[in-house]
């Protein structure tokens, strides 16, 4: 079987997961919550996307672009579960594991920004010419 870059990716298999946790939490909110859970959806579905389409870039600042951007998302998602608890339609352990999933998730899309960053900054320092003064 064939599979897409990204689903090769253990941040989008993470991402994926913390989707399926989003629906099971956001049924349980109360019907007046319902711009909060739709805002959470939202978000956390943005992250596996951003994640599948960076995979499929070619270019490497493409690539950090939505990787990044899947990076803002997930610390949405970290907002709105901070909210949820404020307000008290979340219970504190399905809080805890939405937050320690998130807390991966952002982690290995930081780790996958910093290294492409790194290479690109050492691939541009190598091509640089150096000027030398006699």
């Amino acid at each position: 079987m064939q599979y897409f870059d990204h689903e090769r990716l253990d941040v989008f298999q993470a991402a994926i997961e913390f989707v399926v946790m989003v629906d099971r939490i956001i049924q349980h909110f109360p019907r007046g919550k319902a711009y909060l859970a739709d805002q959470f959806q939202r978000a956390a579905t943005s992250i596996s996307l951003n994640i599948a389409e960076g995979s499929g870039e070619f270019s490497n600042n493409e690539k950090h672009r939505f990787y990044r951007m899947a990076r803002r998302s997930a610390t949405e998602c970290a907002g709105i579960l901070v909210i949820s608890k404020r307000l008290q339609i979340i219970e504190k352990e399905i809080y805890l594991k939405a937050r320690e999933l998130l807390i991966r998730i952002v982690s290995m899309l930081t780790k996958m920004t910093t290294i492409k960053s790194q290479t690109q900054t050492q691939t541009q320092t190598i091509t640089k010419p150096t000027l030398q003064l006699n």
